[in-house]
Order: structure tokens, then C-alpha cells, then sequence
């Protein structure tokens, strides 16, 4: 076959991909009609934990979330505050991200995130809050984020100062590498997107508010913000049709006005 031609489904290739497929779907069940030498034991992974959040840490990752959920619709994953567990063997050994994204993997509505099952998370973010001193230090979160697997960190700090808000980490050769970020805005490698910090009426008091803007620049909306936009275009379109039935009644009544100027035969 030449290096050009497109492998058949008879390759080795496309048999070893489609039997790894087969096996990871559902080895656990034929496993359970197996006899074995002990019983297994359960490992318990928690699904919350008693955390401060302010007001506004709140609002913006509600914000981030809704927005992500939005825009990447049904097929792709989005979690918020949920615990991510990568070693199925510890359950210490966890975080619960602000928002996190997994692509390519249907969103349901999960109460834990395991790697194992689903993959690490493509995107994690961190919004900066007052009471991040009640839990792990950056350092820390830092290298278990490394351990996790995760692509693309961002840490959104609201109260810094302008140009040092945000900041964001890449996987390169395994090692989680901060990249160098100008002023408020950087690219978004997950998604094609550009990260942006903003402000936006619909967190009003939040102060800035990490957002993202598509390939063509327009800030990516929340189903709220659509809504908005909707009903404004609405009542926009519903004001043109009274101004243009208004021009028409004026327009009617200056014809009756000159048809009774004129003098009857």
C-alpha cells in the first residue's frame, strides 16, 4: 500500500483501534462474571466538601460556566466545582476546578469527574478568591494540576491589577510551562477562542469578568445574553414597524387633506 493510500478496515491499525474501544467499554462488566480470588475494596471519592465562597467567586464562575455550557452545547463536557480524581487508588489526591472542560465527551450531569473513566480535563480555570486561603496554596494546586493531566490552566485574579489578571499554563513534554501573557487578553488553545477580561452588564458589581471572543472577535454569550439580545432586537424591529405604520397614517392624512383642497366639478 502506498504511504498515501487510506488504511482499509482490515489494517492492523483500525482492528487493534476498534478491539481497544471494544474492551474499554465493557470490560468491566464481563469481568464481573469472573471468579476471583478476593472481593473488591470499595474506595470511597467524595462528592463535596464544606468550602467559603464569596459572592462574587460565585457570580464569576457561574458566569464562565453558563457561558461555557452554552457555547459548546450537549457534545462537550462542562463541570463546575465538581472534585476531578485521576488516581483510582487515592481519593486524596484531588481538586474541583471553578469551570473545567472536557472535549469530545458528552456533557451529563456528573457529581465527580474520574479520569480514569472520561479522560483528564482538556481546560481547568481558577478564579482568585479571598478565602483561597482556607484551602491548598497555588504551589500545590499547581503541581496537582500537573499531575492530573490537564492541557490548558488559567488562573483569573479580579483584584489584581491590569495586565496581571490573568495568567495561564500549557502542557508542553508533560510539564505544565506558564506561558507569557500580555495586558488582559491570550489565546485559548482548547477551543480556538481568545481569553478576554471584561465587563459586562450581566454581572453587574462583579468588577472584571474573564470572558472569551471567537475567531472573529465577538464576545462568546451566554444563553441569558442571547435571550437579551433577542428581546432587544424584538422590541428594536416591533418600534421600526410603529414608526413605519406612523410615517404611513401621516402620509394618509396629508393625501385626504389635499383631496379635500381640491374644488369639486
Amino acid at each position: 500500500m502506498s504511504a498515501s493510500a487510506a488504511p482499509t478496515s482490515s489494517t492492523p491499525l483500525v482492528a487493534a483501534r476498534t478491539l481497544g474501544t471494544m474492551m474499554s467499554r465493557d470490560v468491566r462488566g464481563r469481568a464481573t462474571g469472573l471468579r476471583h480470588v478476593r472481593a473488591p475494596v470499595p474506595v470511597h471519592f467524595p462528592e463535596s466538601a464544606e468550602m467559603p465562597e464569596s459572592l462574587t467567586h460565585l457570580v464569576l464562575r457561574t458566569f464562565l460556566f453558563q457561558l461555557l455550557q452554552h457555547a459548546l452545547g450537549a457534545t462537550h463536557s462542562v463541570g463546575s466545582e465538581q472534585f476531578v480524581y485521576w488516581l483510582p487508588t487515592d481519593p486524596r489526591r484531588c481538586l474541583a476546578p471553578d469551570v473545567f472542560v472536557k472535549r469530545d465527551v458528552p456533557q451529563t450531569l456528573f457529581a465527580t469527574w474520574k479520569c480514569w473513566h472520561h479522560g483528564a480535563p482538556d481546560l481547568a480555570v481558577e478564579v482568585v478568591s479571598p478565602n483561597d486561603g482556607a484551602g491548598l496554596e497555588w504551589d500545590e494546586k499547581l503541581a496537582r494540576y500537573g499531575e492530573m493531566g490537564v492541557a490548558e490552566l488559567v488562573r483569573f485574579d479580579p483584584d489584581e491589577r491590569e495586565g496581571g489578571r490573568l495568567r495561564v499554563w500549557d502542557r508542553l513534554d508533560e510539564d505544565l510551562v506558564e506561558r507569557e501573557v500580555n495586558g488582559d487578553a491570550t489565546p485559548c488553545l482548547t477551543l480556538g477562542w481568545t481569553w478576554v477580561i471584561s465587563r459586562v452588564d450581566a454581572v453587574a458589581g462583579a468588577g472584571p469578568v474573564l470572558r472569551l471572543k471567537d475567531a472573529a472577535g465577538n464576545l462568546v454569550a451566554t444563553s441569558e445574553e442571547v435571550s437579551l439580545t433577542r428581546a432587544g432586537e424584538a422590541v428594536a424591529r416591533e418600534k421600526q414597524a410603529e414608526g413605519r405604520a406612523k410615517a404611513l397614517e401621516d402620509e394618509l392624512a396629508q393625501l385626504r387633506a389635499r383631496m379635500a383642497d381640491v374644488p369639486s366639478r
